[in-house]
């Protein structure tokens, strides 16, 4: 097993307080986390998240009828593009471990919300044709079981699509967002929230970028898992787009 991030006791102590600890800065900022997060975006969050899952013409992904199940659906902001996207939001799952987010989940009509883990998610094997996972990868215990079981729930030929940050190579690129993301963003979530828990949280996700697995990792345990095409792009030096697909044929033992 490798974990995805690197140890940042200082907000949780001993690792083995993580999980619970990350469930509860969740909780209790769900209230006021689209609030800060549409003021951090400035406005290209959906924009963005739309054209990830569709893909390219050369790497198509989300098409109309496709069953998706989200992991890590937080408030919905990417399982509202999703259920646009197929059609049909009864099409679209949402797997979330905060029953705090699933509570101010803004998701239309028809998408299920479940309580769930990546690493054990509430549906069938191959119960669904694409699986997403939006800017949680850092927060994950387990890479290794979360990859394996993206594999169980996705039917043979299923498109597997995680966005996620990615520290920044060059080091100017790295200071702006760093800046940005480790002074403005928890500024503005002070003025946008009415608690300390959602600037916490802001300070707590740049923290987390700096300690993430690299790409070349994710994209390993991708691989060991399965999956093949695997490819990532890459937005303005910190947004990734992983992108695999589960085979057509899958051998068993």
């Amino acid at each position: 097993m490798e974990l995805p991030h690197a140890p940042l006791d200082h907000y949780y102590g001993a690792e083995a307080n993580r999980q619970a600890w990350v469930r509860e800065i969740f909780d209790r900022s769900a209230v006021d986390y689209e609030r800060v997060h549409s003021a951090m975006a400035l406005g290209t969050g959906a924009w963005y998240r739309r054209r990830a899952l569709i893909g390219s013409g050369l790497r198509p992904g989300l098409r109309e009828g496709m069953r998706v199940v989200d992991v890590g659906v937080g408030t919905g902001l990417v399982a509202r593009e999703a259920a646009a996207i197929v059609g049909d939001p009864r099409l679209v799952t949402g797997v979330d471990p905060s029953q705090g987010m699933l509570e101010h989940a803004r998701v239309p009509a028809g998408v299920r919300l479940l309580l769930g883990t990546a690493e054990k998610i509430p549906v069938a094997d191959g119960g669904a044709d694409f699986l997403s996972l939006g800017y949680a990868l850092r927060h994950l215990a387990d890479l290794e079981a979360a990859f394996n079981e993206f594999f169980r729930v996705l039917r043979p030929g299923g498109v597997l699509c995680v966005l996620e940050f990615a520290l920044p190579k060059r080091r100017l690129a790295r200071a702006l967002w760093s800046g940005y993301l480790r002074h403005v963003v928890p500024w503005l979530a002070t003025r946008l929230a009415p608690d300390h828990h959602m600037p916490e949280l802001m300070r707590y996700t740049w923290e987390t970028i700096e300690t993430c697995v690299p790409p070349e990792v994710v994209m390993h345990h991708i691989e060991s898992a399965g999956f093949e095409d695997v490819s990532r792009e890459v937005e303005l030096g910190i947004f990734s787009a992983y992108r695999a697909s589960k085979p057509s044929r899958v051998l068993t033992a």
